[in-house]
């Protein structure tokens, strides 16, 4: 229900809050099919504006290099979505305050894509819906695979796949005892050189341990999480990566050496540490200080179970 203030607010003026989690994908042997949402969060608050007017701004993480202007993914997003329902793009004033780090391997394109479908799901809202398997295949559409962009849009663990009818996912409960563990680099790495590095074809014998990974790690992860050590282990894409994140594959080596279900975040740098309790998670960060060559910002984080959201602002929104 619209308060006085929105109710006072011009209509091309109405405004939106969207929240949407950092994600971390692959897991060790679910490549391009698991992902996880995780407790850090980019905000950006959408106001609509008269037809051709555009502003934004940008706190926080990447503030210096995000586009201000039409290249800005987020605009690219909204604009998406916008098309894909047959209506026109509006003017868009974009207040984002980014706190997930930029091209280290916690899903910041895929939020930033998830970010400003929901902007426009919730501009859209009274005219078009845009419901939960159009968003999905709209974001895969824009990010190109679906394991980050399922669980920022839906949260919890997801298991993404693509069949005739388009990008497919299954979101599901993680066991209370998993306790996640999120090591940052300084250095940065690129999603597309780190899939460059990965063969087209892979042994028949790899390719079946990381069947057989997979399916553990769904257990591990909602049932029995003492088994997370040996449900991580990956011999698809992890151990091609290496030579270009040298620091990264020394910490998981070391981590999973000490009996830390450790695994590198997406493309990288940054190393998950899948913990089965909160307690793990300081001596896995006492691990890591003995062995880094260089710093790293430990987050102990939480499951985030809701994913994006998208409300109305209003005045005092917070």
């Amino acid at each position: 229900m619209s308060t006085p203030a929105a109710a006072s607010r011009p209509a091309e003026e109405r405004s939106v809050i969207v929240r949407v989690p950092a994600t971390s994908a692959n897991l060790g042997p679910g490549f391009d099919t698991l992902g996880l949402a995780l407790s850090v969060y980019d905000e950006l608050v959408a106001t609509r504006l008269p037809e051709g007017e555009l502003e934004i701004t940008v706190s926080g993480e990447g503030a210096d290099g995000v586009p201000r202007d039409a290249s800005n993914l987020v605009v690219r997003a909204i604009a998406y979505a916008y098309e894909a329902v047959g209506r026109r793009m509006p003017g868009l004033r974009l207040e984002a305050k980014n706190v997930i780090p930029h091209g280290r391997g916690m899903g910041s394109s895929g939020a930033a894509v998830v970010s400003g479908l929901l902007a426009a799901k919730g501009l859209l809202e009274g005219d078009v819906a845009l419901g939960p398997e159009t968003l999905l295949r709209l974001a895969t559409e824009l990010e190109g695979h679906p394991d980050n962009v399922a669980p920022a849009l839906f949260g919890g663990l997801t298991i993404a796949w693509v069949d005739e009818d388009g990008p497919q996912h299954k979101k599901l409960l993680v066991h209370r005892g998993v306790s996640p563990l999120v090591f940052v680099p300084e250095f940065t790495m690129s999603t597309s050189v780190a899939r460059s590095l990965q063969p087209l074809h892979v042994p028949r014998e790899d390719a079946v341990f990381n069947v057989s990974r997979s399916a553990l790690l769904i257990a591990a992860l909602t049932q029995s999480p003492e088994l997370l050590l040996a449900a991580t282990e990956d011999k698809l894409h992890q151990s091609y990566r290496a030579q270009a994140m040298p620091e990264t594959d020394r910490l998981v080596r070391a981590l999973r050496d000490a009996g830390f279900a450790a695994v590198v975040s997406g493309a990288g740098p940054s190393v998950l540490v899948l913990a089965d309790g909160p307690g793990r998670r300081l001596e896995a960060a006492e691990v890591a200080k003995s062995v880094a060559d260089t710093p790293w910002e430990a987050l102990m984080l939480a499951v985030d179970f809701k994913g994006g959201t998208v409300r109305e602002y209003t005045e005092g929104s917070t």
